[in-house]
């Protein structure tokens, strides 16, 4: 086939592409089929197929293959920093979109929330990464913020700096949401003895804990499900009340 003919049926295709996200959106698409039209907006006139393909298949999933760096994305052949690019900007766009779209409305009814809320940017990270959900009283999202970074290991988190960032920000309520680069969100004796050190310390300080939620690969574990945050409350109460003359 002569390089005109190549690429006339290359753009047969990416025309098919264009048509098929203006019928449906992305319901239609495979995650390969996702990734390549977002490799075309780059290399618009260069079929992108075989880019796609390995590119799932060396980041393992399509939130993968969007959050890899850009150094990483561009190691495989054929795909150049403008196509790295696109797909990077798609990732913060959507987690940008995500963040506007949870400010000033009821945020938290349940875990599946706060998961669905965060897990398109924090279950395919290479460190763990404790973040604060910050609420009024209507539980509208305030703000969230990365407050300790960590390694594959843990993160060193200070319930000091938990409480002093709530009350700069006047919140009322709390969630804390961390992520196991494992993939497996059980929670381990360290993230159970953290959680239940912060939970104490906001009833000092009348500020209340929701929940704590782990976020493993495409799955997640909730403190507050599991009956634990009414526990540590509970505990905390008997001891205080253990402590009154």
């Amino acid at each position: 086939m002569d390089k005109e003919n190549w690429e006339k049926k290359g753009e047969g295709h990416r025309q098919r592409l264009r048509e098929k996200f203006s019928d449906g959106g992305l319901d239609r698409f495979s995650d390969e089929e996702v990734v390549e039209f977002l490799l075309t907006l780059g290399t618009p006139r260069k079929d992108v197929k075989s880019q796609a393909r390995e590119a799932l298949k060396r980041f393992g999933s399509l939130s993968g293959v969007l959050s890899a760096p850009i150094e990483k994305i561009t190691e495989i052949k054929g795909i150049g920093p403008k196509n790295a690019l696109y797909l990077n900007l798609s990732h913060q766009v959507a987690g940008r979109y995500l963040r506007d779209r949870a400010k000033g409305r009821s945020f938290i009814g349940s875990s599946k929330a706060v998961f669905d809320y965060l897990f398109h940017t924090m279950r395919d990270l290479k460190r763990e990464v404790f973040k604060v959900l910050l609420l009024n009283r209507k539980n509208e999202l305030l703000g969230d913020q990365d407050l300790f970074l960590g390694s594959l290991t843990g993160s060193a988190v200070y319930p000091r700096e938990v409480m002093t960032l709530a009350l700069e920000n006047k919140a009322a309520a709390m969630v804390f949401v961390h992520n196991h680069p494992s993939g497996d969100p059980a929670p381990s004796v360290e993230d159970k003895r953290l959680t239940r050190d912060l939970v104490w310390a906001s009833q000092l300080l009348m500020i209340q804990v929701l929940d704590h939620v782990i976020i493993g690969h495409n799955t997640y574990y909730s403190f507050s499900d599991e009956g634990l945050i009414k526990g540590f409350i509970h505990e905390f109460e008997q001891r205080f009340q253990a402590l009154k003359p």
